[in-house]
C-alpha cells in the first residue's frame, strides 16, 4: 500500500495510518480515495486487529480543500460528497477498532472522519469543529454522528455556529477519550491500542461489529444481535482460554 498521500506503518497487529499532505492534510479527491482504498484493503487482512488514524504536520486534517469545492456544480458536488462518504463509511464499518489520534486541527470532513472512528485521542492544542456553515454549505454525511456523541443541543451549537471548540471542551462533552500534551500523545494512544489488542481477537471483532450495529438499529434488534454474537464466540477456543487464564491468575494466550 505504497501511497505518498497516505502512509501505513504496521506495529504488532495495528496499522498506523497517517494522512500525508502536511501541514494541514487538506482533503482532495486523491487523498479521499486513498483513505477508502486503504481501509478497504486493511479490512480484508486478518492480521490487522486495530488501526490508528492520524495526520502528519500540524493537523489531523483541517477538512476539505476549499479550492476543490469553490466551483462545484450540483452534479460534481454530489459526486464529491458521495466519494467522501464512501471513504468515511469504510473507516466507520472497519471490522476492527479504529482510534483517531488528533495532533492538531480536526475540522469539517476531518471531524466527520474522526467521529467515524471508535475512539479519539487528542493533543491539548487540538481544535475541533464543523465550519461548513461559514462557507455557505451545511455539514452533512457523518456529521449525523455528532448528536449521538455530544447530545442534540451541543451538536446544534457546533453545526449552526461553525465555531471551533478546544480539546478540553471536546473532552468534557464526550467527543474525545483522552487529551494530553502533544509530546505524550503517541505514547498515550499506543497504550490505549495495546490494552485493546490484549483482548481475544475474535471477541474484539465481534464487539466492534456490535458497536456499529448498535449505532444503526433499535434496542430490540441490538439485543438480538448481541445474543447471536455471544453464542458465536464459543465456536472458538478463546472464551475457554480467557476464563481459564482468569481463574489461574495469568495472562491469556490466544493463537493467531
Amino acid at each position: 500500500m505504497a501511497d505518498p498521500l497516505l502512509l501505513v506503518d504496521r506495529r504488532d497487529g495495528a496499522a498506523w495510518v497517517r494522512l500525508n499532505r502536511p501541514p494541514l492534510n487538506l482533503m482532495i479527491p486523491e487523498l479521499i480515495r486513498s483513505i477508502r482504498d486503504t481501509f478497504d484493503e486493511l479490512a480484508h487482512e486478518s492480521g490487522t486487529r486495530l488501526a490508528v488514524l492520524t495526520g502528519n504536520g500540524r493537523a489531523f486534517t483541517a477538512g476539505m480543500d476549499v479550492r476543490v469545492m469553490k466551483d462545484l456544480t450540483v452534479l460534481s458536488a454530489k459526486a464529491l460528497i458521495t466519494l467522501l462518504h464512501e471513504a468515511i463509511h469504510t473507516v466507520h464499518e472497519a471490522p476492527f477498532p479504529v482510534i483517531a489520534m488528533l495532533n492538531g486541527y480536526c475540522l469539517g470532513a476531518g471531524l466527520e472522519l474522526a467521529m467515524a472512528c471508535d475512539l479519539r485521542t487528542a493533543s491539548t492544542e487540538a481544535r475541533l469543529g464543523l465550519p461548513e456553515i461559514k462557507v455557505g454549505i451545511p455539514s452533512v454525511i457523518e456529521a449525523a454522528l455528532l448528536p449521538g456523541l455530544v447530545g442534540p443541543g451541543r451538536a446544534a451549537e457546533i453545526l449552526l455556529t461553525g465555531e471551533m471548540i478546544s480539546a478540553s471542551e471536546a473532552l468534557q462533552w464526550g467527543l474525545l477519550n483522552r487529551v494530553v500534551p502533544g509530546d505524550q500523545l503517541e505514547a498515550v494512544t499506543s497504550d490505549l491500542a495495546a490494552r485493546i489488542l490484549a483482548a481475544a481477537p475474535s471477541a474484539l471483532r465481534l464487539q466492534k461489529e456490535l458497536i456499529v450495529r448498535w449505532r444503526q438499529t433499535d434496542l430490540r434488534s441490538g439485543v438480538e444481535y448481541g445474543i447471536n454474537a455471544f453464542a458465536t464466540c464459543f465456536a472458538t477456543g478463546e472464551p475457554r482460554e480467557a476464563m481459564t487464564a482468569f481463574l489461574e491468575k495469568r495472562e491469556p494466550r490466544f493463537g493467531g
